[in-house]
């Protein structure tokens, strides 16, 4: 089949110890169109020692200063040519094969226009698989109803960056760029996204992030802020209406199986979901299924 060219970004800073894994769970797949660069920060640990042992396998790399995180990314995302982007941070990991699923739906699914993951998986500081969530499925509304916005809403779902992909045509009309904030840049650009097109959720794990002790998403209420902020301008663009705001999201009733199914047909949020129908077929053929899910 025509697997269209991924082009991921990788943005670094004195990641020595964490990056030659990360850039290993990338390029051991062998996915065959891929566009791999690295935007390093200007690290003087011994990170960029580590890169120039994988230099010949990355289509382009640097190490020099920049402004940030996002502002790497954003020259990374500048010099891609590639028709699927995505970022993968210097300590987080991708699943094995997951670029293959990505390549599969994109080449298959013409009509969809980002997905993420509804089994986020996390590693521990060793590297080893930690857990996998589950994620009831992903919907406009309520995302505007603050459903994956962590402590706005009662359950807080968390729609993982690591495991977000999406079309370039996506990306320019979004303005081709992460929005300017330090911390939820990933956030802001989620609320730029939904002002276009509805996410998909993948029935499959694609990435994980790396609990470490330090890290900058350790700075909660800052990035819980910064998101707020974004969720208000994409509730002004889109006219959200906190009137239909699903109320079952700030409710902690336990609702037995057949009153569940009741309420989930009644009150549920439509999502998109794309499953392989078949896995224990060799060909995959990827489908579209829509159904209600509660919060």
């Amino acid at each position: 089949m025509h697997y269209p060219k991924i082009s991921l970004i990788t943005p670094s800073y004195n990641c020595h110890g964490l990056i030659a894994e990360t850039i290993s769970s990338v390029l051991d797949q062998g996915y065959p169109n891929l566009e791999y660069i690295i935007i390093d920060g200007g690290s003087t640990d011994g990170t960029t020692q580590e890169i120039q042992q994988f230099s010949s396998q990355l289509s382009y790399w640097h190490s020099q200063k920049d402004g940030g995180q996002y502002d790497g990314i954003n020259q990374g995302f500048a010099k891609s040519t590639g028709d699927i982007l995505c970022w993968l941070n210097a300590d987080d990991m991708l699943l094995p094969r997951s670029l293959f699923v990505v390549g599969e739906i994109f080449s298959q699914l013409q009509e969809v226009e980002w997905i993420s993951s509804l089994q986020p998986a996390s590693w521990d500081a060793n590297g080893y698989l930690a857990k996998v969530d589950n994620l009831p499925g992903f919907n406009r509304q309520a995302f505007l109803d603050g459903l994956y916005l962590p402590a706005t809403a009662r359950k807080g779902y968390w729609m993982q960056q690591e495991s977000t992909f999406w079309r370039r045509s996506l990306w320019e009309k979004a303005g081709s760029s992460i929005p300017d904030y330090k911390l939820a840049g990933d956030f802001a650009l989620w609320c730029q996204f939904y002002q276009h097109a509805q996410l998909c959720g993948v029935t499959y794990p694609l990435g994980g992030f790396r609990m470490l002790e330090g890290q900058r998403s350790e700075d909660y209420r800052g990035y819980k802020a910064e998101a707020h902020q974004a969720l208000e301008r994409a509730r002004s663009a889109l006219q959200w209406n906190s009137k239909s705001t699903n109320q079952l999201i700030f409710s902690q009733l336990t609702l037995a199986p057949p009153i569940g199914k009741a309420f989930q047909s009644r009150w549920g949020y439509e999502g998109t979901y794309i499953q392989n129908p078949k896995p224990r077929a060799k060909t995959t053929s990827w489908e579209v299924v829509k159904k209600r899910f509660l919060p």
